[in-house]
């Protein structure tokens, strides 16, 4: 039975919106971690299941200790927010397609990198190219078959099946707020950085085994470690001199020219990992895409300098 709510002589159905954070928090377990996905703070992502869940008429999650649940009312629902989402990203990238003119150009973009290196540049390419409508998108589902004109991934090199370009991302510093390199002493060498509080992400290859194994001590140990759930707030951390943490250059560029962020005796290592710009080999490149790409490989030119 499909559950419906009437409002004002008309059925209310769950919002686009809604339904993708249903699948975020199903796939993720939580409003939390579904919040960096959807581009989106928890409190919002919470809002919008608690609208879905008004919508359907019941609860799509049991809250447990271990994480979201769904009940058999989400059950429903996610399998069919699935074909919905995917019919509907499929329907408006092939209606795009079909727009007179340059095409519209539709990018997968990693948060961190669109926030903090994409988006403030991106103005540049709008006013030189005011006639290119770019979308951007974080949040993929499973059963997507419509793939974007372009990635940014974060790799050691794009898969067979791309042609890509590198940006940047292989030189990774050991940085901190002015604050905190004065309450431990601005080190000279990686011994002496061994003595501060390591700010790290599980989920990222920037860790301090790395830095020290580069620098020829593969045994030696930071004093202590403090783990965040997002690189954002790793950024964020550093940035408040809670500790000092392994950042490409490339994303903070800005903060280490104002001084925000001092890395000490240039300490840092070479990655193999870094940010790249991927087309799927099976589109045909367009006018829009060319320049797009031209575009974005003289700023990435930029931040290797």
């Amino acid at each position: 039975m499909l559950h419906e709510v009437e409002v004002a002589g008309r059925k209310q159905f769950p919002s686009m919106t809604g339904l993708q954070v249903l699948l975020a928090v199903a796939e993720r377990g939580s409003t939390s971690a579904a919040a960096e996905p959807m581009s989106l703070s928890q409190s919002a992502v919470s809002k919008q299941l608690i609208n879905l869940e008004e919508a359907i008429g019941g609860p799509a999650f049991i809250r447990t200790p271990n994480g979201m649940i769904s009940t058999e009312l989400g059950s429903i629902y996610i399998e069919h927010a699935r074909t919905a989402i995917k019919a509907m990203e499929d329907a408006a990238l092939k209606v795009s397609r079909l727009k007179p003119g340059p095409r519209v150009l539709r990018l997968q973009v990693p948060p961190i990198f669109g926030d903090r290196w994409l988006l403030p540049r991106f103005a540049q390419f709008t006013e030189a190219h005011p006639e290119i409508e770019v979308q951007f998108t974080t949040f993929v589902s499973k059963t997507q078959t419509e793939v974007p004109d372009g990635m940014v991934r974060f790799v050691v090199k794009p898969s067979d099946d791309e042609e890509g370009d590198y940006l940047f991302g292989h030189d990774i510093r050991l940085v901190s707020a002015p604050s905190y390199w004065e309450k431990i002493g601005e080190p000279a060498s990686v011994e002496a950085a061994s003595k501060g509080v390591m700010l790290e992400h599980p989920q990222t290859p920037f860790h301090w085994p790395f830095l020290a194994a580069f620098h020829g001590s593969p045994t030696l140990e930071a004093r202590h470690t403090m783990r965040f759930g997002y690189y954002t707030m790793v950024i964020r951390a550093a940035l408040a001199g809670q500790g000092m943490a392994l950042i490409p250059q490339g994303l903070i560029a800005e903060e280490l020219a104002s001084g925000r962020l001092v890395n000490p005796a240039g300490i840092g290592y070479r990655s193999d990992y870094g940010y790249w710009f991927a087309r799927p080999r099976s589109l045909p490149t367009s006018q829009s895409m060319r320049l797009f790409t031209q575009w974005i490989n003289r700023e990435g030119a930029l931040a290797r300098d």
